[in-house]
């Protein structure tokens, strides 16, 4: 009988990426890590798609993709979202999807971005609410029409 092989966790594995980046990706992924950590405590950490650390909170907030010139956070419903800021500067063109590129050397607007990814997490929890009352609709027993003799 094989043994079970152990699954890391989706936090050992991102932890795992940011040391093996070894270079100002790593870096930067781990200061978007905090920020993300800071503007939502109750965040969720993932693993998806053969190696993307992922966050959640009621639904996918945002993507951490390392390439070789760019850090980028992809958020799931970033067309969807207001960006005072402007700090999306990526995958403009879609329905749904906005990015954010960073490059090496720059600085991040830790104040804006908190305010985005908290903003990601209300659009994701209003859409459970709005998810959960159609639901209940569909589920509550509709009133029988009255009998008559």
């Amino acid at each position: 009988m094989k043994k079970p092989v152990p699954v890391k966790s989706a936090s050992k594995l991102i932890d795992e990426r940011i040391k093996e980046l070894g270079d100002w990706r790593g870096t930067t992924l781990a200061k978007v890590r905090e920020i993300i950590h800071a503007a939502d405590p109750e965040i969720v950490e993932e693993w998806k798609w053969r190696g993307t650390p992922i966050w959640s909170h009621g639904g996918i907030v945002c993507t951490g993709e390392t390439y070789k010139k760019v850090v980028k956070m992809t958020f799931a419903k970033g067309a969807a979202l207001k960006d005072p800021a402007s700090l999306f500067n990526s995958s403009l063109d879609g329905n749904v999807r906005r990015a954010i590129d960073i490059h090496e050397g720059e600085k991040i607007d830790e104040a804006a971005l908190k305010d985005l990814i908290r903003a990601a997490v209300a659009l994701n929890i209003a859409a459970l609410n709005l998810k959960g009352q159609s639901i209940k609709a569909k589920l509550k027993p509709k009133p029988r029409p009255a009998e008559r003799n």
